[in-house]
């Protein structure tokens, strides 16, 4: 099988190669979701900001996670296991939120069901809220920040799809949106799935938080 591999960090690069990658299980709430063993990394976003397509693009397989053109596809607990030559991973794609077109009833079916693997999963190591780069914060994002901080769970913002503005743009929003959520959660990542942009900060991320006691992902992100 190709190895594929991640040029991560700045002057000293580390080459982080990608042995395989599959679909463990899914569940619909979190006490079905069996213990993987694994340092886990929770993937959240509003429906449709392109979190299967990251996910696919961080593990370089096109179809790992299902991608559909019908925002609100995700509805279980997906849990991934990523075997890299730095050790394995669990990657889990959260339902995304936000979706205007399902009940309120299961809406707020879906906020337990990632409010419960968020509270009580002891194989989380980082939360990763992903942020369409257009968009402003809205109040779902808002709340979901402020209850992983008041929780103390580990969080990073990742910004998606920064292909679609240019360059001057993109300054501008990454500014703004910084600025709207205070330093918290560090300077977010940003990220194009489709040219590959920002995938080595968010491996190495996850690195500092599944591995913390490598000596060389301790490297801090600025």
């Amino acid at each position: 099988m190709e190895l594929r591999s991640f040029g991560v960090g700045s002057g000293g690069s580390i080459q982080v190669k990608i042995l395989s990658a599959e679909l463990i299980a899914s569940a619909p709430r979190v006490d079905r979701l069996p213990p993987s063993g694994l340092p886990e990394i929770a993937f959240l976003g509003r429906s449709n900001v392109g979190k299967s397509s990251l996910l696919n693009a961080l593990a370089r397989r096109r179809k790992l996670a299902r991608t559909s053109s019908t925002p609100g596809k995700t509805r279980e607990l997906v849990l991934f296991r990523i075997r890299t030559d730095r050790g394995d991973v669990g990657f889990v794609d959260l339902p995304g939120y936000g979706w205007a077109k399902v009940s309120r009833r299961e809406r707020e079916s879906w906020g337990r069901l990632a409010e419960g693997y968020l509270a009580n999963r002891p194989e989380l190591k980082l939360a990763i809220v992903l942020q369409d780069i257009r968009r402003s914060w809205s109040e779902d994002e808002r709340l979901l920040l402020e209850w992983l901080a008041t929780q103390g769970v580990p969080g990073r913002i990742v910004l998606t799809k920064t292909d679609k503005l240019k360059l001057g743009r993109r300054k501008e929003r990454i500014r703004a949106l910084s600025k709207e959520i205070g330093e918290g959660f560090g300077r977010p990542i940003s990220t194009s799935s489709q040219k590959g942009e920002g995938l080595d900060l968010v491996w190495r991320t996850c690195f500092d938080h599944a591995f913390p006691r490598d000596p060389e992902s301790e490297i801090g992100i600025d």
